[in-house]
Order: structure tokens, then C-alpha cells, then sequence
């Protein structure tokens, strides 16, 4: 196992392995934690008491968080038609339809974040679930990312809209911001995000819910929150 950084040590030397904190103590040591140069992200992981083998025990969603994440998202759309000129003008980075899915099946072009499908494109974009799918970029309904309201939904993401989901592992990771953006905002995203994540807990969800909660930078040690108090 590869040794740990003089900053990481001294991090985890701040935070009690046995002790779970509140969201507010949780974020406050993230921050404390987050020690590298560069302007870290805060990340929210979550794991979850539901089998993600089964689809009535599927967990996602997507939510708008109110100070965004703090990144610059580039967004692919894939539309015909008007709605070419609707997501140029709402800001898309790049729209179009089999030029980009050749791009992505010939080169391994990846250079976005989320992709947006109108439905009628989804026949095309179909194709590209083998490659899309594991990386987590497939449109999805339920994560608004197939509409026809393509404006609305490249406006959304733009503005911070996040997608959570859980993984084969029943952890839900999400990143809630950067370290610039400070305890206030962290904890008004941190609090919209795991208010979405606990209402989404599903009818066949057995015993406890929410197993586990961690806060951590980009380069720091896990915080481990509270379950009985997850909602600061």
C-alpha cells in the first residue's frame, strides 16, 4: 500500500476514528482536512441499507443544489431540428447527433460532463449506452436529462443540478462543493442533497435506510457522520 502524504497525516490526526460528528462538525473538519494547493472538492458519500440489484430498490434522482458545485459543466446534446438552436442558445458546449456518436464510438471522445437527449434522439444515442452506461453519462428520464425541454434542463445543470445515484456497491457518491465555498454553503448543499437522498428511500427498502455517511476532500481523510443526526 502506497504511503501517505505528510498532509494527509497530519489530516487524520484532526479527526477521531471512533467518533461520528454532526453535518456542521463533519464539514467543518473537511475543511480543515483539505490541505492541498488547489481548491478541493467536498464529496458525500453514502451508503445505503437497499440491494441495487434489484429495481424496486433502485435509489436515483437528481436535485438542484443552491450554491452549484462549484465546477464548470460542459454539456452534450443530442437533438435534430429547432431544438439545435434551443440548446445553443440556453449555453450547451456541444449539440448535434450521429457526428457526436461517431466521435464518441470512433475517437473515445469524452470531452463532457452530462449529456442531454430529446426523446426522439434516444434511438440514436441507444447505441452508446455500452460506453455511456459505465461512466454514468446515459441520459436518463429520471434524472430530467431526456426531454424535449432541452433549455430548462441545460439551464438546470448549469446552475449546479447533480445527479445521485447509487452505485453496484449501495454507495451514493456526490460532490456538494468546493473548499472556497465555505461552511454556510457547504452545509445549504449538504442539507438539499441528503433531504432528496432520504425521500427517495424506496417502498421494498428493509431496516435501516441510511447505513453510513462520509464527508471528505479530494485529498483528505473520511469524516464520519452522525446517521441518527443526518440532517443538519
Amino acid at each position: 500500500m502506497a504511503k501517505r502524504g505528510k498532509n494527509y497525516q497530519e489530516s487524520v490526526k484532526l479527526i477521531d476514528k471512533n467518533e461520528v460528528y454532526t453535518p456542521s462538525e463533519a464539514i467543518d473538519l473537511a475543511l480543515k482536512t483539505a490541505k492541498a494547493k488547489f481548491d478541493e472538492t467536498i464529496e458525500l458519500s453514502v451508503r445505503l441499507g437497499v440491494d441495487p440489484r434489484h429495481a424496486d430498490q433502485q435509489v436515483r434522482g437528481a436535485i438542484v443544489l443552491p450554491h452549484g458545485t462549484g465546477k464548470k459543466v460542459r454539456v452534450l446534446v443530442f437533438a435534430k431540428g429547432d431544438k439545435i438552436k434551443e440548446a445553443q442558445e440556453a449555453g450547451a458546449d456541444y449539440v448535434g447527433a450521429e457526428e457526436y456518436m461517431e466521435k464518441i464510438q470512433k475517437e473515445n471522445w469524452f470531452d463532457f460532463d452530462v449529456v442531454v437527449a430529446t426523446p426522439d434522439m434516444m434511438g440514436t444515442v441507444g447505441r452508446l449506452g455500452r460506453v455511456l452506461g459505465p461512466k454514468g453519462l446515459m441520459p436518463n428520464p429520471k434524472s430530467g436529462t431526456v426531454t424535449f425541454d432541452v433549455a430548462k434542463a441545460i439551464s438546470e445543470i448549469k446552475a449546479g443540478k447533480v445527479e445521485y445515484r447509487v452505485d453496484k456497491t449501495s454507495i451514493i457518491h456526490v460532490p456538494i462543493g468546493k473548499k472556497s465555498f465555505g461552511n454556510e454553503k457547504l452545509a445549504d448543499n449538504y442539507n438539499v442533497l441528503m433531504e432528496a437522498i432520504v425521500k427517495a428511500k424506496p417502498a421494498a427498502a428493509k431496516g435501516q435506510y441510511v447505513k453510513s455517511v462520509t464527508l471528505s476532500s479530494t485529498m483528505g481523510p473520511g469524516v464520519k457522520i452522525n446517521t441518527g443526526k443526518v440532517l443538519g
